[in-house]
């Protein structure tokens, strides 16, 4: 974020809007003898910078986690690699930090999402499966087509 006072066209106006009260300020007032400043703050940390396909990956994540429970319950734990395709996906865009971390709630938040709603395999738990793996095919189909090599 960019300080209107650090701006090239703002800083001489202030200059000129500070200069009548330095010229009024009393001698006493500019011989007294200053504390030393306090050690500055620590530096923000710089803001991380996400790839533009970010919101697409986190949405594919979630996606890859309902589509595990939802398999899961449907055909049995042993049908369901989506675990094990979110783990290449992990692998491959974050190996730490900050973005695994997104990606891992994004997933987390969509098997939670389908384990507190279906507790059973029914015609509506099959139907969001067709439907998932629909939008996720899209979504890969997006990401690899803009934004791969």
């Amino acid at each position: 974020m960019v300080s209107l006072i650090s701006s090239p066209m703002i800083r001489p106006v202030f200059g000129l809007a500070l200069l009548p009260l330095m010229l009024c300020a009393s001698p006493a007032t500019a011989q007294t003898v200053r504390a030393p400043a306090a050690p500055a703050a620590p530096a923000a940390p710089a803001v991380v910078l996400q790839a533009p396909y970010e919101p697409q990956l986190l949405r594919l994540a979630e996606i890859m986690g309902a589509l595990h429970y939802l398999i899961g319950l449907c055909q049995g734990a042993e049908s369901s690699g989506w675990r094990r395709e979110m783990q290449a996906l992990l692998d491959a865009e974050a190996t730490g930090g900050e973005r695994r971390e997104r990606l891992v709630q994004s997933f987390n938040r969509g098997y939670g999402g389908f384990e507190q709603a279906h507790r059973g395999c029914t015609p509506a738990a099959r139907l969001a499966t067709q439907r998932y793996v629909t939008e996720a095919r899209k979504l890969v189909a997006d990401i690899a087509g803009r934004y791969g090599n």
